[in-house]
């Protein structure tokens, strides 16, 4: 069962409470015209399938491989865009934060404050994020076993916020590839939080010579369907409608024109295993 403050967030939704919800967008804010097209499109497609949704862009991309990569348009431009995406389509809006000083800031624009997985275990920047009340999403480290995540969600909690999500977002494995252990899903549901799959970040082959993080989308079907199978209660999926020249993690979305036949497949599987 859907916890009372995620379901607050869907409550200007029409939805299905039997599917999985929906949390999707840009990596990053681009500009505020594509911004716009992915959440106008994506809004429309969950409503269609009665998919509770969360619209999902960075506002500053402070992890990239490298120094010359696109940072984002500015801090307050970008939070705004975010902003007027959430009172143009009424949609609960979600970021990232990447230090404890932007946690009040980026609260101010947004329903949802996600933790970057390489920064889980940073006690001030989880406590920062706690104080804000807002519900904060934190994406497991590809360097930690899902049970690993109890301390992330006890650092939150600890700190008088008990509106927690966890990501699965793979595991390191060898060399610039990541695998997903799907068992951390039923692991990390025993935390009672609701477990959210990364079915793009999840294929991102990392640190490449040519300085670009690569990826894999050919599989994030197999890797979304796989997650319904076992369970998860959201799917997190980057989208854009032209990745290849998207300005950031363009390897690894979903383009855009194929998101309505996956959800479709996916509402299939979840009706199978309820």
């Amino acid at each position: 069962m859907m916890p009372n403050f995620l379901s607050s967030l869907f409550k200007n939704q029409n939805y299905n409470a039997d599917n999985f919800f929906l949390i999707a967008g840009p990596c990053v804010v681009e500009s505020e015209e594509i911004t716009f097209e992915i959440a106008d499109k994506v809004a429309a497609i969950c409503k269609k399938f009665e998919v509770p949704y969360i619209f999902k862009a960075s506002y500053r991309k402070a992890n990239r491989t490298s120094a010359n990569s696109f940072t984002g348009l500015g801090d307050d431009i970008g939070l705004n865009i975010i902003k007027k995406v959430s009172s143009t389509f009424n949609l609960p809006v979600l970021t990232d934060v990447h230090a404890h000083d932007e946690c009040a800031l980026a609260a101010e624009f947004v329903d949802v404050l996600q933790i970057p997985a390489f920064l889980c275990r940073q006690t001030d920047l989880l406590q920062a994020a706690a104080a804000t009340n807002k519900i904060v999403n934190v994406k497991k480290g590809q360097f930690l076993s899902g049970e690993s995540m109890q301390f992330a969600v006890d650092k939150i909690k600890k700190s008088g916020n008990n509106k927690v999500m966890l990501t699965e977002r793979g595991t390191t494995f060898g060399y610039q590839d990541l695998v997903v252990d799907y068992r951390n899903i039923p692991c990390m549901q025993q935390f009672d939080t609701p477990v959210i799959m990364d079915c793009t970040h999840s294929l991102q082959q990392p640190n490449q010579t040519s300085g670009v993080t690569g990826g894999n989308p050919k599989l994030i079907g197999t890797i979304a369907k796989a997650a319904i199978a076992t369970g998860t209660d959201g799917l997190f999926i980057e989208t854009h409608p032209n990745p290849s020249v998207a300005k950031s993690d363009g390897a690894n979305m979903l383009p855009l024109h194929l998101l309505e036949n996956l959800l479709e497949q996916l509402i299939k599987i979840r009706k199978a295993i309820i």
